[in-house]
């Protein structure tokens, strides 16, 4: 073992813990800390027994393991315990030492830290880290940004933990300084929770449209992971659908209806609304999560309120094809979404980020890894000041295709009862978004006639703004001209 180590880790829970595991079989010493001491001594006498892996049990012991500049990552939870390990850190670390914020943490709090820690003397990174237990442990995807000074001190690492793809590529590129990584990461996830619930509303199509059983899904599943929808989570859905209880029985319908949610797909939803972005499907998919944890209320509900049965005459395999295209077209609206919002905050924001290398990054080691990913990287190579992904050549192309499969699948849902909130908004977005005239003309009128908030015309210069004495007893006066 090295006299000190290459770097820290504090924080031993699942993901600390693979990554320490995967930084050592990449050839780095790594210190282990947790608050806890016994975690340490768990840790040290059990997975990382006999490794290239020192246990410290004092802030102090960790400090003076490290080989300088000193880099130390936390992975603690998001919030207070990131501030709180922050001001313990500070009194034991000296000029141009880094430390790294590497859990799920909102930007907003990233760009504060980074401006405290720098005024301190020393250099902050917030990265994001995607892949789970699985990819922590055998390359995640690392999404780092922040002090930019501070990249080529950790890129040796992050780069050689990382997951590779196009031979030996890693997932793990600078996204750019302040908060950028942690705000990449929080669009990532806010992708990765429009994915989940499009694909548990093509199983509730299946389940409860086709009366199809676990073990038919599991097939399909299979199936289109072999093709354009190959993805990881198609691919852990069909696992998931095969696996069984002791009983034999699908395990999967016997967990209770109600999804937890630990914040990041609430934050791109607001981050959309604060950019004033059509962000529709993660929103969606957040609410269906609300709504899927009031239980309780949704049982009493289902009791006083009779619904619609569903009814099913039609071509079980027709309905299955035209679910692959919906699902395939609203994933490609989901991901042009996400891009527009990460398009407007790096606008604000001064970010210039490498929207073809985000996708390369997030081809390998993450949640949202999936084939078309390479198609997201091909389109802004070809064009880096694509507007909208819809407007590439590749994904145009690919929704038009879809179009009529995603119409009757989404008309079939809601035909017969089935939500389908996703699947419905990415659709409605869609025809929206290629529509040159949209009803808001009547909905100006209407702001105008009760607050007097003006309006523009067809037939007159953008920018100039007229109000209207609708009733006749109002004044001249308009209000002032702004958009949030």
């Amino acid at each position: 073992m090295k006299h000190l180590s290459d770097i820290a880790v504090v924080g031993l829970a699942v993901m600390g813990e693979n990554l320490i595991l995967n930084m050592e079989s990449k050839g780095f010493t790594v210190t282990a800390y947790n608050r806890t001491i016994d975690k340490v001594e768990k840790f040290v006498n059990g997975r990382a027994k006999g490794k290239n892996i020192r246990g410290a049990y004092s802030v102090e012991e960790l400090v003076s393991s490290l080989s300088k500049p000193r880099k130390v990552m936390l992975m603690v939870k998001a919030g207070k315990a990131v501030d709180d390990f922050i001001e313990i850190l500070l009194p034991h670390l000296e000029k141009g030492d880094i430390i790294i914020d590497g859990g799920n943490t909102h930007f907003p709090d990233t760009n504060r830290r980074i401006a405290y820690v720098e005024s301190k003397g020393l250099r902050y990174i917030g990265t994001g880290v995607s892949g789970g237990e699985e990819g922590a442990l055998n390359g995640p995807s690392i999404m780092p940004g922040g002090s930019p000074s501070a990249w080529p001190e950790v890129k040796p690492i992050f780069q050689t933990i990382s997951a590779k793809v196009d031979g030996n590529v890693p997932c793990c590129d600078w996204v750019g300084e302040n908060g950028a990584g942690h705000f990449v990461k929080m669009v990532h996830n806010g992708i990765e929770y429009g994915d989940m619930q499009l694909i548990t509303e093509a199983y509730q199509v299946m389940k409860d449209l086709l009366g199809m059983s676990a073990d038919e899904m599991h097939q399909v599943f299979k199936e289109w992971n072999q093709g354009d929808l190959s993805s990881y989570l198609i691919e852990i859905t069909r696992d998931i659908l095969a696996y069984k209880d002791e009983d034999g029985s699908a395990l999967v319908e016997k967990i209770l209806d109600t999804a937890g949610q630990k914040g990041t797909g609430k934050w791109t939803a607001v981050s959309a609304l604060d950019q004033g972005i059509p962000l529709t499907l993660i929103g969606e998919a957040v609410f269906a999560r609300c709504l899927s944890a009031i239980k309780e209320e949704r049982v009493e509900a289902s009791k006083q309120i009779k619904a619609t049965k569903p009814s099913f005459s039609d071509d079980k395999k027709q309905i299955i094809a035209d679910l692959k295209d919906a699902l395939y077209a609203s994933k490609l609206v989901s991901y042009a979404q996400g891009y527009t919002l990460m398009k407007a905050q790096a606008d604000e924001a001064g970010w210039n980020l490498n929207y073809g290398g985000i996708a390369l990054m997030w081809r390998g080691g993450c949640i949202i890894r999936s084939t078309f990913l390479g198609k997201i990287k091909e389109a802004y190579d070809s064009n880096p000041d694509l507007k909208n992904l819809l407007l590439d050549p590749f994904f145009k192309e690919k929704v038009e295709k879809a179009e009529k499969a995603w119409r009757r699948l989404v008309s079939t849902a809601i035909m017969n009862g089935i939500p389908v909130p996703t699947l419905a908004s990415a659709l409605t977005y869609f025809d929206g978004y290629r529509s040159a005239r949209l009803p808001a003309n009547l909905l100006q009128a209407q702001r105008d006639y009760f607050g007097a908030h003006t309006y523009e015309r067809i037939d007159k210069p953008r920018g100039e703004f007229f109000h209207t004495n609708w009733t006749g007893t109002g004044g001249d006066t308009a209000s002032s001209t702004y958009n949030v």
